[in-house]
């Protein structure tokens, strides 16, 4: 065997994650919060389908009407032969909602996420990061020119000794979450952007996690914070409470026009499929039409949350939907994933080096889709999954 190969068949993270088979699990079927899973059916408690949207039936007749108008793709970028009128509709509808100028869709949020940041960023320039960032906006750091700091999570006083410590009229970015989806966490806005100074500093939020969950009618964590008008980008994706796939970036006029010039996730990727962007855009307008369903996640949420707090389950401070169970351990959490999947629910397992050392943990996440028989599985199944610890 050449030796380039041995690296691949020999890897130990691989062979670990094929001998535990932990992820890469492929259901059989699904419906609403349930999957079936070699023939049996679990409870999903760990989909970003936060507002329970994907098989709402007008975002479903929208998708089929719009694969049967314009087809499958529209096989090319944005830039040259991909742009449709439906992309425009969208970016539009975003714009609106969100409170700002412009906006742009991509066909991933990962590559959204990237954009937001390395779209912008230039040599000479500082990036201002979380520590706890999502791997999209690091890969958007890493690929741009820019020098990079990290600072302490929800931090804005090592935040403030960094800046400090800087020149002054240096052009800065300061790259943010809404939501930090793996600890729950929501940001400390105002006392993050208090640590800056605004007139020299580019913000970009990603929001992935807040859109439909945070702020009246679920317009996401800056309007939660009424501070939306202090964040130049918002980024994220469709593929949470817009019940799709895809991401976008919303801004001014003049930002999302620079952007497109460019970025190279906008010039050298497809443009967003028809059918995510119709179902995006419905999901959108039912998520304004329909406030039951931002009422039933968090009545939800507050249930899922009493629950955990009695059984003295580890939450890393969880404000959101998006909840996670420290165990600290990963042989203990994989036991308390497997014993959750004998018991009929399906959560993720995440272990270091995708959380801190000590920190080995259960992603699960509460939707508007979980009916009260759902949860009254999900807590049968928590009392017998923390006797294994």
């Amino acid at each position: 065997m050449r030796p380039i190969l041995k690296r691949f068949v020999n890897d130990d993270a691989t062979k670990l994650r094929l001998f535990y088979a932990p992820y890469y699990k492929t259901f059989t079927r699904q419906h609403k919060t349930r999957v079936w899973l070699d023939g049996k059916e679990l409870v999903m408690l760990t989909s970003n389908d936060y507002l329970g949207l994907c098989w709402h039936p007008k975002v479903i007749e929208a998708g089929q009407k719009a694969l049967a108008e314009w087809g499958s793709s529209p096989t090319g970028s944005r830039m040259s032969n991909g742009s449709r009128a439906y992309h425009r509709m969208l970016e539009e509808a975003l714009a609106k909602f969100l409170g700002k100028e412009s906006c742009h869709v991509f066909a991933a949020g990962y590559l959204a996420c990237m954009a937001a940041v390395n779209g912008f960023a230039q040599k000479g320039d500082l990036i201002l990061a979380d520590r706890n960032l999502h791997s999209s906006l690091i890969s958007g750091i890493k690929t741009s020119s820019a020098e990079a700091v990290r600072f302490g999570h929800n931090d804005p006083e090592d935040l403030r000794s960094i800046v400090s410590a800087e020149e002054a009229n240096r052009n800065k970015i300061l790259v943010l979450e809404g939501i930090y989806s793996m600890e729950g966490h929501l940001t400390p806005l105002k006392e993050i952007l208090s640590a800056v100074d605004l007139n020299t500093t580019l913000t970009v939020l990603d929001d992935a996690h807040g859109l439909g969950v945070m702020g009246p009618g679920g317009r996401g964590t800056p309007h939660h914070f009424g501070l939306q008008d202090k964040i130049d980008i918002i980024c994220g994706s469709m593929s949470k409470s817009l019940s799709s796939v895809g991401g976008f970036i919303a801004g001014s006029s003049a930002l999302i026009e620079y952007m497109r010039t460019h970025a190279k996730q906008v010039i050298f990727s497809a443009a967003l499929p028809p059918a995510s962007a119709a179902c995006a855009y419905t999901a959108l307008d039912v998520l304004q039409k329909e406030p039951e369903h931002i009422e039933r996640l968090w009545k939800n949420t507050k249930r899922y949350h009493a629950l955990l707090k009695e059984l003295k389950l580890d939450t890393w401070g969880s404000q959101t939907p998006a909840s996670p169970i420290v165990i600290g351990n990963r042989e203990r959490a994989y036991a308390f994933w497997k014993k959750m999947l004998e018991e009929g629910v399906f959560t993720v397992l995440s272990v270091s080096p995708a959380v801190p050392i000590g920190k080995d943990l259960i992603r699960t996440a509460v939707s508007a889709a979980h009916t009260d028989e759902d949860l009254d599985i999900v807590e049968r199944a928590l009392r017998k999954a923390i006797k294994v610890l």
